[in-house]
């Protein structure tokens, strides 16, 4: 977080046109909240200050004033400047998420006067980033918003920086389930909106997917809970089998496929297979609908899928449901990252883990380069020339061919877990 002495960040010019509602002056004047320093806070993950008092947001010069009688000579020559997305360590997506600058002024300087006054407390958000990316929208913005908002019980005003319309269409359902009020897009807003208190950035947990409820009102649970509820879910926990044979009783199996990279080379034999062991099998690429893919998700005992963004929507799989976490050939590298994104974050879900990870004769990487190649022989190679190197190889150019006997042991294993 960047605290710096900010001579050039100019107060606004008073607009003497526009007369504010007496009420709403008088409001102002009578206030009780103590006018408050902003709490500015640096963690692994974001930074984000919380301020509280006269605080007057202005979008087009990406502005938050806080008009305090308590501010001397020097605070009035610093700026916290914040960047409100939170992945703060990444400096390649940090920079394309808008700077704004949080500055307090005494209320005798010429401050502009409100044009828009609001009874209730506001938070300020990025949709920059990795926005695109299904993981990386609930794990940047999507958790954190929960973590940042569900206090507030929808009183709270959704303000929205970079905004990106498809990412507001696309989790629509959460967004009205977490404010009752319409986000206000702030960056070419000449307005000059006022608010009792301001949230600039975002809470968040440094584990990727997750929620320390030690640290936060809230866990996992409450989070998964908020989206059943964000999109009508009805099933709680996943079935119970006793009478395999029941055609009621069949356990329903999500496999999640994929268009491009890490896709199944061989869905129908996977498919063909696990329906012989019992399975209602259902073959589903996630996309851009999150209501038809939460439904889906929800319906289903168990999920498998090759590593990668798609595998978020086990958050939407009701309690006790069995997560099969394919993982491709790649080392160290893609096992850590397996790990990191999915299966220690489904421990937290009450949802049961199991990983496969292919052999060698299981990816189309030895269709492209011989057996002697460095990609084949040593991934670690390929890791220290960097992430894109790596990423274009292992991510990008690798599709599975599961051996379905091989494979067969490991949802069998869903089946006995089903049965517990």
């Amino acid at each position: 977080m960047a605290k710096v002495a900010d001579n050039a960040t100019k107060t606004l010019i008073n607009d003497t046109s526009i007369s504010p509602p007496k009420a709403e002056v008088e409001k102002l004047e009578t206030r009780k909240v103590e006018q408050e320093q902003p709490l500015c806070v640096s963690e692994a993950r974001t930074e984000y200050c919380q301020t509280q008092g006269d605080i007057r947001v202005h979008g087009k010069s990406s502005s938050v004033y806080i008009v305090s009688r308590k501010t001397n000579s020097l605070a009035e020559n610093v700026s916290w400047i914040i960047r409100p997305y939170a992945r703060k360590s990444d400096a390649y997506t940090m920079s394309s998420v808008t700077k704004w600058s949080v500055k307090t002024v005494k209320p005798t300087h010429q401050v502009s006067q409100c044009t828009k006054y609001h009874s209730i407390p506001a938070v300020i958000f990025s949709t920059a980033g990795y926005t695109g990316n299904h993981f990386h929208e609930f794990s940047d913005i999507v958790i954190p918003l929960f973590l940042t908002c569900r206090q507030f019980n929808g009183q709270v005003q959704l303000i929205i920086t970079d905004k990106k319309s498809w990412w507001i269409s696309k989790h629509q359902a959460f967004l009205k389930k977490l404010s009752n009020y319409e986000i206000i897009d702030i960056d070419r807003d000449d307005e000059l909106h006022c608010f009792p208190k301001v949230i600039i950035g975002l809470k968040r947990y440094h584990k990727e997917l997750s929620i320390d409820p030690q640290k936060y009102s809230y866990s996992i649970k409450d989070f998964r809970d908020f989206l059943r509820s964000s999109y009508s879910l009805k099933r709680v926990s996943a079935i119970k089998i006793r009478d395999i044979g029941n055609q009621s009783k069949k356990p329903r199996l999500l496999i999640l496929s994929r268009k491009t990279s890490r896709s199944f080379t061989n869905t129908n034999q996977i498919a063909k297979m696990a329906k012989g062991l019992g399975f209602r099998v259902i073959v589903m690429e996630a996309g851009r609908n999150m209501r038809s893919i939460a439904n889906v998700v929800n319906s289903c005992d168990v999920l498998m899928g090759v590593h990668g963004a798609g595998l978020t929507n086990i958050l939407f799989l009701p309690q006790n449901a069995i997560f099969i976490q394919v993982v491709p050939f790649g080392g160290m590298q893609v096992e850590w990252l397996a790990t990191n994104d999915f299966a220690r974050p489904s421990e937290d879900m009450n949802i049961k883990y199991l990983e496969y990870k292919i052999r060698l004769d299981e990816s189309t990487l030895i269709q492209q380069y011989p057996l002697d190649h460095m990609i084949i022989k040593d991934p670690s190679s390929i890791e220290k020339q960097g992430w894109e190197a790596f990423r274009s190889v292992y991510f990008d150019k690798q599709n599975v061919r599961l051996d379905v006997n091989r494979f067969r042991p490991t949802l069998q294993k869903a089946l006995e877990l089903l049965h517990q």
